[in-house]
């Protein structure tokens, strides 16, 4: 089963979805999943060297609406095993970088490994991954070349190509993620609870037996 994964490095529910996406598919072991990761950026405005996270949040919800819907996601984060420390992130980063180094994990076949690094780092450790020197470590722990990501990182490779990708996923009316497009066509936003996603995908497996057999 086709499964494209839309979300952002930085967004908090996307790191709950996939743990809970990761339950669903424990609990349907017959379907072989195929899952791609791709690209949204929450805020491309972000400059590529950041900004400051508390005035930026601040800024952008207000400081009580920030406190709270922090809350929310840090009990929520605890239910699925994620130790989210948001007062260790002190830069909101621009993650069209991370986007890229996802993109070429696909190539090298551990695109989930790095998915999990850029999470873990940047939600549990306080990590910048708007940094280079970070997306090298992330890509070294994964088990990719380091020499040639860095070469990669230092060239536009990919550039328009993820800024595509990006707008592509805004021009299919995504406005939130994450995003999980099953099949090209069945789409289901939002980090779902386990229950929600098995449904969906017994749904989705449905449809395409019932393809099969037209």
């Amino acid at each position: 089963m086709q499964l494209d994964i839309i979300s952002d490095t930085v967004c908090p529910w996307c790191y709950i979805g996939k743990k809970r996406l990761e339950k669903a598919q424990i609990e349907r072991p017959t379907i072989d999943f195929n899952i791609n990761w791709r690209p949204f950026q929450l805020d491309p405005t972000i400059p590529a060297e950041g900004v400051d996270r508390q005035a930026y949040l601040n800024r952008k919800f207000g400081a009580e609406r920030a406190k709270s819907a922090g809350n929310a996601i840090r009990e929520a984060g605890e239910m699925e095993g994620i130790s989210f420390a948001f007062d260790k992130i002190k830069r909101s980063p621009n993650t069209l970088d991370s986007h890229r180094l996802i993109k070429w994990a696909g190539s090298a076949g551990v695109q989930n490994k790095v998915v999990d690094q850029l999470f873990e780092r940047y939600f549990e450790n306080g990590e910048n991954i708007g940094e280079h020197s970070v997306l090298l470590e992330a890509a070294k722990d994964a088990g990719m070349d380091v020499d040639i990501v860095r070469d990669l990182l230092a060239s536009d490779s990919d550039l328009k190509q993820t800024e595509l990708e990006d707008h592509q996923a805004r021009e299919m009316g995504i406005s939130g993620v994450p995003c999980f497009l099953f099949e090209g066509k069945f789409a289901i936003v939002g980090a779902q609870e386990v229950s929600s996603l098995t449904r969906y995908i017994d749904k989705v497996e449905a449809k395409i037996l019932q393809q099969a057999a037209d």
